[in-house]
């Protein structure tokens, strides 16, 4: 009986023990299904570029849609070399303005110059041990091409706006200003009374009132004279400027307490036709063949194949300049001044003059308002970006001028084109003569001639259709509306364009 009870009390626990192992399992397994219900939603944008109006604008897309997706963390991954200053305080100020999502600069390689001043506007910095961030000073290339420090005048404003950001995310405002300015020295201080760290500029304790409350330390190795603060993430952390270093993305969600795996909103394909439309040769294309396409318009009237063309053409420009972020309606509103101003001269006006030349104006320099880069050219970058779409809108000009020579050359011999020119009449003997099997095949403009008389089947407004012995064609006036059933005259011819008036 000894013996038996033990053995009956062990094969006991054996029953029960799986049973017990079996719950623990569902208990972890629910605990994990609780902790990733209790996760925020997280989403991740690459910046893995240079900081320009396009990629500064597809950006500030991509935040817009996040935040309206809803998502609790937006965590921007960093590796960029900075860019245009302007764009970087427009980013900025995106960042700093939202209050709805918490914002995290994550570095795994480098933030540099206005990469870094972009992370320092985020509500946290989280980057691996041994990338960088810093260098953010201010340069511009002058006429000789070479690259030196901004004036003073820029340097303050930049200066000002990083101490700003600093300040607003709870970083030190000292070694967050040495990464635009190389000639201060920061160093670190202690509270004698409890012992609080502080980072002070030597600009900044000559004009301290309570020097004696603080013991003044050494300067920090990365802010020393003639050097822009950079520092690796372990340092950035040590100093205050990073929160925390993380060694891979499956830790950077455990820190964030966000869900795995983090959605990532990749470069989408209207992000990529935006950038290839956006390219210097594509650029040139558009322009050259929408002008080309333009002019085949104006030969002829009414909506054809031309008209179309160039719409297409410079519809992608436009559309694509708009979500590039460098042009707005303004560039519009003064191309399409300039095509009606080209088209009353080619109509209304006789000649070419003043509208003729203005519209052309007006045409050429939208278009390469709608490519600049910056509002105002400041700097020799600056000039030079906008001699580079100078450059590209006056090739496609000269490219539209040589091939509008071409055209007038050998457009009789294009299939399809061949309407739009104006055959000479077959003579014998000095007096014209007509083959009646070929006539069907000519259109009616080319078998009219100056002095016919016709009625008009349609008002003249100032374009429309006039009649003329057993065919109808299209025509305009000299401006004047003509109403249906009147009576006009053949006055003029220019190309496939009948000019008439009334009698």
């Amino acid at each position: 009986m000894r013996i038996i009870l033990p053995l009956l009390f062990t094969g006991a626990l054996l029953t029960l023990f799986p049973a017990a192992l079996g719950l623990a399992e569902q208990d972890a397994v629910v605990q994990d299904e609780v902790k990733a219900e209790l996760r925020r939603r997280a989403v991740m944008i690459p910046l893995q570029e240079d900081i320009n109006p396009l990629s500064g604008a597809l950006l500030q897309r991509k935040f817009e849609t996040a935040v309206e997706s809803g998502v609790e963390v937006v965590i921007f991954d960093i590796n960029s070399p900075g860019g245009f200053t302007y764009v970087t305080f427009e980013l900025m100020d995106m960042v700093l303005d939202a209050k709805d999502v918490e914002t995290v600069a994550f570095i795994e390689k480098d933030a540099i110059s206005g990469a870094a001043l972009f992370s320092l506007a985020c509500d946290r910095i989280i980057m691996l041990p041994d990338a960088r961030m810093g260098d953010a000073g201010e340069i511009v290339m002058g006429a000789d091409g070479a690259f030196r420090y901004t004036e003073a005048k820029s340097r303050s404003v930049l200066a000002q706006k990083v101490r700003d950001t600093a300040a607003a995310t709870n970083r030190p405002i000292a070694l967050a200003e040495k990464m635009t300015d190389k000639d201060m020295v920061v160093f670190k201080a202690i509270n004698k009374d409890d012992g609080t760290i502080r980072y002070f500029s030597d600009k900044e304790w000559v004009a301290f009132e309570e020097q004696e409350k603080w013991i003044k330390g050494r300067p920090v190795r990365e802010a020393g004279k003639e050097m822009f603060f950079t520092a690796n993430g372990r340092r950035a952390t040590e100093l205050g400027m990073a929160n925390q270093t993380v060694n891979s993305r499956e830790e950077l969600a455990d820190v964030l307490n966000v869900a795995e795996p983090i959605p990532v909103l990749e470069r989408s394909w209207v992000d990529t036709l935006v950038f290839v439309l956006n390219s210097g040769f594509v650029t040139f294309l558009l322009i050259a063949i929408g002008l080309i396409a333009l002019v085949v318009e104006f030969s002829a009237p009414g909506l054809g194949i031309g008209g179309l063309t160039s719409v297409l053409c410079f519809g992608l420009f436009f559309w694509s300049r708009f979500l590039g972020g460098t042009s707005g309606w303004l560039e519009v509103t003064l191309f399409v001044i300039g095509i009606l101003f080209i088209g009353a001269e080619v109509f209304v006006i006789p000649g070419f003059g003043v509208a003729g030349v203005g519209g052309i104006v007006l045409l050429l320099g939208s278009l390469v308002m709608a490519s600049r880069r910056f509002a105002l050219p400041q700097g020799g970058a600056d000039f030079t970006g906008l001699g580079a779409d100078v450059l590209t809108v006056a090739g496609a000009f000269v490219a539209f001028l040589i091939a509008l020579v071409l055209l007038a050359h050998y457009i009789g011999e294009i299939p399809g084109l061949g309407r739009l020119t104006l055959k000479p009449a077959v003579t014998i003997d000095g007096f014209p003569t007509r083959d009646v099997s070929d006539e069907m095949l000519v259109p009616g403009w080319q078998r009219v001639a100056v002095g016919d008389v016709g009625a008009t089947v349609s008002p003249l407004r100032p374009s429309g259709r006039v009649e003329i012995e057993d065919y109808t064609i299209d025509v305009v006036t000299e401006g004047e509306f003509v109403e249906s059933g009147t009576k006009v005259k053949v006055i003029g011819k220019q190309g496939a364009r009948v000019i008439v008036r009334a009698v």
